[in-house]
């Protein structure tokens, strides 16, 4: 039988001997959860260290990435691809021990965390994902999505308010396979909380309709594997387990103080810790009896080949399933995508609509939905205000026992409301017996998750969050809609999505003081600009329609980074184009100057974005009238353009010929193009109706045919 006792001491003398070669790092979190660790890990994780990603493992996620030390000890000593030297380099150049655990560099780490909570709300997000594929592609007799997604967290991931919005949620969505393991032991870095941190956790949780066990010794594995097996016993929310650990636990002197929590415990006090816990091992030694103890390779090489075998069979009975969830957990689009794109761009070039570019986001969503069953989407209370919502997409809801609601069902069950609504003076045992809902289809591989679209309420951090989550978990791309200023509620999650790589899209509407009245609270002004500079993050404002449908096809084929798209409130009319295909390239020449009847040489060009390009073709007609030629170049992306070759850059902005922006915002980011002048704003907006504030901020025509003017008369 394994030695419990030392293979949590194993963890305790890593995490020691870790932070004190680096002179860095948390050793004090990894020694407490050390027994917590040993639950979970030996007896009720479902992984397999020589596939870290195989698609129906259980997500482990380390909330309070601090605690780092933890998982690399235990993804070492479980088998995984993190060899002893790794452990010995942790927190050094190019080494797969970061500080904080990164996804992508360190096998076995699901999501990168250190921001303290935003792990629980991805965890919430994989959460999610597990449930809605599995009512998805399950069948009777084939449970091929059934896994389960754990969480430590400790205080700090509690007292940010990440935690409160994506935990709402797990409640609100009943995800009955959510289980998070608190460690409660009282310390933060300013030491003992309990001056500045009051809640009571348990009846927090209670309140958020989540099971609450606990609290219990954290410190002893088998009562909290008990309490994992009775988590994992709930059909219908979520579970937090209270574990109350001390931190630093064995450190003689460390022990319960902040001391334990940043820094290394130090020669002495690892030498006096290994007496006290009884670990007669050198640094880095660990004996081939524990090794053994820990090695889950034959475990999970066995469970990995029985959901194989299981899935074999799966495929034989629903072929067209299998493919599909193969498909979208490899995170390809469908094989006819570039035909997908190429329709809904031909169709916006076509119709020419004039309408604000998020209603041309929500057309371009109506092609993409319909073709796309891994899309899911949503919006943090303003969907009729984003658009984010299709005639393909259904409402996510949940029956009271916890089931996914799937769109047939609600579909039958808003009729049968109806129904009842409307029968007037019909008895009351029949009002109150509505009819039996039909089965689900037995094969419909497009028909469900896809088309779901996720009410987040007012919680635009708790979105981003779980967005990122989803997409890490794989088998969707999530999209979620707010208002563009609100993206400071979100950025940090947008900023995690970037580092992560991961393809998570941002619907950012009413996106400058187009908006109008409501005034300069929810007029962005330095928003734009801002995402910008998040290396990794896409940001396309796109014109009209057509690039609009670039700008998702764009996000949609983006496998390894975010994108913002940000979208007006007003209408914009469709622009004339030549042709579509340098659309993609992040900007392009809209017009010539023979365009508007000149010849001969330019002499400036004006870069415009979004609502503001058609200011720049009006002011190209007005300079015309003077014999001013002037290329109009339209710029949806400049994080896009930024990547293009240095021959095309200078094919669209040529040198020697003076550029003047044009963007409803800050003017610190056009510099760096050459811009000679920027016709923007640098404060903040005005309550008024857009047309007004146009005038009063000089977005006119007229405004910007001066400025060309005034660089040309210098």
């Amino acid at each position: 039988m394994a030695d419990k006792n030392s293979m949590a001491n194993a963890i305790r003398a890593l995490a020691m001997d870790a932070v004190q070669q680096a002179n860095s790092g948390h050793p004090g979190a990894p020694m407490g959860m050390a027994d917590m660790a040993v639950a979970l890990w030996s007896r009720h994780l479902k992984h397999n260290p020589a596939n870290p990603h195989w698609a129906d493992r259980d997500r482990f996620i380390l909330s309070n990435g601090h605690a780092s030390m933890l998982i690399y000890a235990l993804l070492h000593l479980t088998g995984y691809d993190l060899p002893l030297q790794e452990l010995k380099d942790f927190r050094q150049l190019h080494s797969k021990t970061a500080g904080h655990p990164e996804v992508g560099v360190t096998p076995g780490v699901e999501t990168t965390t250190g921001p303290l909570g935003q792990g629980l709300g991805n965890a919430v997000g994989m959460a999610l994902a597990e449930k809605l594929l599995a009512a998805e592609f399950n069948r009777p007799g084939h449970a091929i999505v059934d896994h389960h997604t754990y969480v430590f967290l400790g205080d700090g991931c509690l007292m940010e308010g990440i935690s409160h919005e994506a935990c709402a949620l797990a409640g609100a969505w009943k995800l009955n396979k959510l289980i998070a393991l608190y460690d409660d032991n009282g310390i933060s870095i300013d030491g003992q909380v309990a001056p500045w941190f009051v809640d009571n956790v348990a009846q927090r949780f209670e309140a958020y309709q989540w099971n609450v066990i606990g609290p219990v010794d954290g410190h002893d594995v088998d009562a909290v594997d008990r309490a994992i097996t009775e988590a994992q016993q709930g059909a219908d929310r979520p579970t937090l387990i209270i574990c109350r650990t001390q931190i630093g636990k064995g450190s003689p002197n460390r022990q319960d103080t902040a001391k334990a929590h940043g820094e290394p415990l130090g020669a002495t006090e690892i030498a006096l810790t290994r007496q006290t816990i009884g670990w007669e091992h050198g640094p880095f030694e660990i004996p081939q009896a524990i090794y053994a103890d820990w090695d889950a390779r034959p475990a999970g090489s066995a469970a990995e080949a029985d959901w194989n075998a299981r899935f074999t069979a799966y495929a034989q009975a629903h072929p067209q399933l299998a493919a599909s969830f193969q498909r979208r957990m490899a995170g390809e689009l469908p094989p006819d995508f570039a035909r997908i794109a190429a329709d809904a761009v031909a169709a916006a070039h076509e119709r020419a609509e004039t309408v604000a570019s998020r209603k041309a986001s929500q057309i371009a969503l109506e092609a993409f939905t319909a073709q796309l069953p891994e899309l899911i989407g949503g919006s943090a209370d303003l969907t009729g205000s984003n658009l984010t919502n299709t005639s393909h997409t259904t409402a996510l809801r949940f029956a009271a026992e916890g089931a996914v609601v799937l769109p047939e069902e609600l579909s039958r069950r808003q009729q049968v409301a109806q129904n009842i609504a409307g029968v007037g003076k019909e008895d009351e045992a029949t009002r109150n017996s509505p009819e039996p809902l039909p089965p689900s289809p037995p094969e419909a591989p497009s028909a469900l998750a896809a088309r779901f679209h996720v009410n987040y309420g007012v919680r635009e951090f708790g979105m981003a969050t779980v967005m990122n989550g989803i997409a890490l978990h794989g088998g969707y791309i999530p999209y979620g809609g707010t208002f563009l200023t609100f993206s400071d509620y979100s950025r940090n999650a947008v900023r995690m999505a970037a580092l992560m790589r991961q393809r998570v899209i941002h619907v950012f509407t009413h996106d400058s003081i187009g908006l109008g009245e409501d005034g300069p609270t929810h007029q962005s002004i330095e928003h734009a600009a801002s995402l910008r500079l998040i290396p990794g993050l896409d940001v396309w404002r796109p014109a009209d329609t057509a690039e609009t449908a670039v700008a998702w096809a764009a996000a949609l084929e983006n496998r390894n980074r975010p994108t913002a798209l940000l979208l007006s409130r007003q209408n914009l009319p469709y622009l004339p184009k030549r042709a579509l295909g340098d659309i993609g390239r992040g900007a392009y020449v809209l017009a010539e100057p023979s365009d508007v009847g000149l010849r001969g040489k330019m002499r400036a060009v004006i870069i415009a974005t979004g609502s503001e390009v058609q200011l720049a073709l009006k002011a190209q007609q007005l300079l015309a009238q003077q014999r001013i030629a002037v290329r109009v170049v339209s710029m949806p992306s400049t994080s896009a353009f930024d990547r293009q070759s240095v021959q095309y850059k200078q094919s669209v902005l040529p040198d020697g010929v003076p550029r003047i922006a044009v963007e409803m915002g800050v003017t610190d980011g056009w510099w760096k193009y050459g811009a000679a002048a920027v016709v923007g704003i640098d404060r903040y907006g005005e309550s008024a109706p857009a047309a007004k504030l146009f005038e009063f901020f000089g977005f006119t025509p007229e405004n910007v045919a001066d400025t060309v003017r005034a660089v040309l008369a210098r």
